[in-house]
């Protein structure tokens, strides 16, 4: 029987939560001070330590460190309040290994505290062997996914939407803007799925050529095609019984989507050049940046295929959406670029955190985990300052979003005008395709892709 410590003060709250915990298998133990809690963790071995922020005596961080020190590595969940989070993201940094907010979700506690203890220890080798998988493909069944949990209400309904979609075997259609985490929330999913013990293959719809587009799906066999120069199986047989991930799946040509939809319908594949027919076992996620109805409605994209993708859709919020959560990414985020970089900046000024809740983040997560990590690098104090932030992000007011009228105002979120919207955001860029990127919202790839489908030079 697995034993767990809780520290909390509240000895009513302490009592309840051991009561609900122990008819669940648990043995469990409580301490109503870090003193005690150091007493209890000396005498004996505990599988897991639930310890509130806030102690008498100490807090958290303090009885984080000294478990450290006496190198105890039973891992920790810090239980704290919204307004504590900041603290509950330091206690990571420390060694904690989730955080959960009070008032506690019993449910989320339960899963948290299961995800903790059958996470291997630190240094440990994961299980299982590796495999080979297509080009611009990746299994990530058995890597770590770093991420944590945005507390607005938008962050809140995209997760719980996740922990109702994963355990099924539904198609699921992740349609967000430019940099909000689609592949993150499609890993979710996998991790989530009763195929979590198998491969998660990703594959990058608009990075694949017309004329291999087959190749990469289903795979070929050797002198198929010109330099076809050994069997090669697709992504298809890759993802066999786990998760086949279509990244930016509106890129695909029309005569790719027709094969697509043959092979999700008959659960067969045949690779080019070959007259065997395979049968594959897979569960898709696809993701779009685009309005796949307004594609229809083009004439760009089958319906057949739009409604077999699409038995469940998940729209991801824009980080302008979930501004109250933008300090918790930015902690989280400067955590990734310490480690990466070598740093160790504690955190960010006043002046600094305001300048980053208050911008409007154009380019979603994937910008702020970009500044985060510039502005770590240049760094020399111990605080992220404004004098380290990019001039847009810092600025009084920026562009259009506040009401600027000498900078023009673009957007993709309206299909019907978005070939317009390119040309106007590279003419105002001077040709300078970066820079229209950064007009429009997008990153370059997808300005790439979509130049490339309105035949714009």
């Amino acid at each position: 029987m697995e034993r767990i410590l809780i520290v909390d003060d509240d000895i009513t709250f302490a009592l309840m939560l051991r009561t609900w915990l122990a008819k669940r298998g648990f043995e469990v133990e409580t301490a109503g001070s870090a003193a005690a809690a150091r007493t209890a963790l000396g005498k004996g071995d505990y599988a897991l330590v639930l310890s509130d922020m806030r102690l008498p005596d100490e807090d958290g961080i303090a009885l984080l460190q000294w478990m450290a020190g006496e190198g105890i590595a039973a891992p920790v969940i810090v239980m704290t309040s919204y307004a504590e989070i900041r603290n509950a993201v330091r206690c990571m940094k420390l060694g904690a290994r989730d955080y959960v907010a009070k008032p506690v979700n019993p449910d989320e506690l339960l899963k948290k505290i299961r995800e903790a203890l059958d996470a291997p220890a630190a240094g440990e080798e994961s299980a299982g062997s590796g495999r080979n998988a297509p080009r611009a493909s990746r299994s990530a069944a058995a890597e770590p996914l770093n991420y944590i949990e945005g507390r607005s209400d938008a962050a809140r309904q995209l997760y719980e939407y996740v922990r109702l979609v994963a355990p099924t075997d539904m198609s699921v259609l992740v349609n967000g803007a430019s940099g909000t985490g689609k592949e993150h929330v499609a890993q979710l999913i996998h991790r989530g799925s009763r195929r979590a013990g198998k491969p998660f293959v990703a594959v990058d719809c608009g990075a694949i050529p017309r004329e291999l587009a087959a190749s990469e799906f289903f795979g070929h066999v050797k002198g198929s095609f010109t330099g076809a120069l050994a069997d090669k199986a697709g992504a298809f047989e890759a993802a066999n019984g786990g998760t086949l991930f279509l990244d930016e799946v509106g890129n695909l040509t029309y005569e790719t989507q027709v094969q697509l939809l043959r092979a999700l319908q008959e659960r067969r594949i045949r690779r080019v050049g070959s007259t065997r027919e395979i049968p594959v076992d897979i569960r898709l996620v696809a993701a779009t940046n685009e309005n796949l109805e307004a594609a229809i409605a083009r004439g760009t994209f089958r319906a057949d295929l739009y409604h077999r993708i699409n038995e469940f859709t998940l729209r991801m919020p824009e980080l302008r959406q979930m501004s109250g959560d933008i300090p918790l990414f930015a902690d989280f985020f400067l955590d990734q670029a310490n480690r990466e970089l070598g740093k160790r900046i504690v955190g960010f000024d006043a002046a600094a955190l305001a300048a980053l809740t208050r911008y409007d983040w154009p380019g979603n997560l994937r910008q702020l985990k970009n500044t985060v990590k510039s502005a770590t690098l240049l760094a020399a104090g111990d605080y992220v300052t404004c004098r380290e932030l990019p001039a847009e992000v810092t600025a009084p007011s920026t562009g259009a979003a506040a009401g600027n009228p000498t900078v023009p105002s673009f957007s993709l979120r309206d299909p019907a005008s978005e070939e317009e919207q390119i040309r106007r955001a590279l003419a105002a860029a001077g040709g300078n395709k970066s820079q229209a990127a950064k007009l429009l919202g997008v990153d370059r790839k997808t300005l790439y892709n979509k130049l490339h489908h309105y035949g714009i030079e």
